[in-house]
């Protein structure tokens, strides 16, 4: 019998400093994530530690140095193998290709590739060695990654759950041997999907476990679908999930194993003082730029969930819309990254929460679109997470029943929207150019009607403009949304 330890995290999104809780304890942060991992593999003989996508966005540090100051981070805390994040793509394929020449610990991705010949982008698997055990690693990429990435059309991935299968099962026929010990699929496709997949893989194909991401899952205990264990470690750097393993190596075959989630705080891990200098190092240089007061709000203001209406969620989409040519903004739940900001707000706080700094389109859409729009919303996998969520700006009420799956009101400025009504509705750069794959709703009528215009070429240009010329702002879930069981 052999042990093996796999640490994992997901979601890291640029956390890289260590927050105080009300309890007083110090959590999270890049320091004590890289302390816990040294003081495993100190403790234990056979120990692989992996990183399941989104290293990127969350953070100025990130943000100013387009990522390079992720991956030097990154290349300290070296993980054994990383996979691609939907986030990772968010400075263009092209700078990733780049990201990863800097990179000193693999990524593997099977289904990114060039749509000219089929050639992929990445070497798709590892094989990991430890303690005399062969560890094969296969990196698998949220499907969202084509709504990233609309305008480079050279590049594609697998579009669905059944075609991703397929593709493990042509990697397990090829490369997986007789030496092949265990074998992880390292995924960024959400837990939803992860259960589709497990659900698929071929039992002959010896997927022994599924470590993901993207659906930023916190989780007390592993799922188990098709006798395969799947996993997630939420989001951030408070916690790192954890396997202990014991491998038969006469049988071939993982005897036992033990999954949980392992708080990273200042009672489990010492901080890696190394890490932690260069985390200073380039948090000094981004605070000369963005450490400067651009407004106080009333009290701290919310955002706990990207499937409810909240204060945040409000208070973006009123700026948004305030003194402008429509009547309606659509602000993606997703654009806004933090679940409280305030009272005091910095220029560094604005741009951490608001960090996708897109054009702003305008749309004219009937009643019956705007219906439709909302119905296909408020589908059943919203309240999974994994699907687009929005915030509303004021007038809009919605009132929508789940076990009946039905609008029993939408209603504009206190009048229920008809199908022959016409609405001025504002999106994001990034809903727009997935407005049908996110809405359900073709655009080509749209199109027609009026033709879509750019109203304003940068959001965080009006939110610090907002910002700056309002004091003690407010705001208040107020009932704009309304969920029925």
């Amino acid at each position: 019998m052999k042990k093996l330890t796999i640490l994992h995290s997901n979601d890291i999104h640029g956390d890289f400093l260590p927050s105080v809780g009300s309890d007083n304890i110090e959590k999270g942060g890049l320091a004590r994530l890289s302390g816990y991992v040294k003081k495993v593999r100190g403790e234990e003989e056979n120990v692989i530690y992996l990183n399941a996508g989104d290293m990127f966005r969350g953070s100025v540090i990130d943000s100013e140095f387009r990522g390079l100051s992720t991956i030097e981070l990154m290349n300290m805390l070296a993980p054994d193998a990383s996979t691609i994040g939907n986030h990772e793509v968010d400075y263009g394929v092209a700078h990733l290709l780049f990201l990863e020449k800097c990179a000193r610990f693999p990524i593997v991705n099977a289904d990114l590739y060039i749509t000219l010949n089929n050639t992929r982008l990445f070497k798709p698997y590892i094989n990991l060695e430890a303690g005399g055990m062969r560890i094969m690693v296969l990196g698998l990429l949220t499907e969202e990654v084509i709504a990233s990435t609309k305008s480079e059309k050279v590049i594609g991935t697998y579009l669905n759950v059944a075609e991703a299968a397929k593709e493990v099962g042509i990697i397990a026929d090829n490369y997986r041997t007789k030496d092949t010990d265990i074998f992880i699929l390292l995924t960024h496709i959400g837990i939803e999907k992860d259960r589709e997949l497990a659900a698929l893989l071929n039992p002959d194909w010896g997927v022994d476990m599924i470590i993901g991401g993207h659906s930023h899952t916190f989780m007390d205990e592993a799922e188990v679908v098709n006798g395969i264990p799947i996993v997630q470690a939420g989001t951030g750097s408070a916690q790192i999930g954890r396997f202990d393993i014991t491998y038969d190596d006469e049988q071939k075959r993982i005897a036992d194993w033990k999954w949980r989630l392992q708080p990273v705080n200042e009672n489990t891990a010492p901080a890696d003082p190394l890490i932690g200098e260069v985390v200073n190092d380039f948090k000094s240089i981004t605070d000369v730029k963005y450490r400067r007061v651009v407004t106080h709000f009333a009290r701290e203001l919310t955002h706990p969930s990207r499937i409810q209406e909240t204060e945040m969620g409000n208070l973006y989409s009123d700026l948004l819309q305030d003194e402008s040519s429509f009547d309606i903004m659509i602000m993606g739940s997703g654009a806004i990254r933090k679940k409280a900001m305030g009272p005091t707000v910095e220029y560094q706080d604005m741009i951490e929460n608001t960090p996708f700094d897109d054009q702003l389109f305008m749309l004219k859409v009937t009643g019956n679109e705007f219906r439709r729009m909302i119905q296909y919303v408020m589908r059943d996998d919203a309240w999974e997470g994994h699907t687009e969520f929005y915030q509303y700006s004021k007038g809009v009420k919605i009132v929508y029943r789940k076990s009946t799956h039905k609008l029993e009101e939408l209603s504009f400025n206190g009048k229920e929207i008809e199908d022959g009504d016409e609405l001025l509705i504002a999106l994001q750069n990034y809903h727009y150019n997935n407005f049908e794959e996110f809405f359900n709703v073709p655009i080509g009528p749209i199109k027609e009607r009026m033709r879509p215009r750019v109203v304003a070429t940068s959001v965080n240009n009006i939110v610090e403009e907002y910002f700056t010329t309002h004091q003690g702002l407010d705001a208040a879930v107020e009932g704009r949304i309304v969920i029925l069981d």
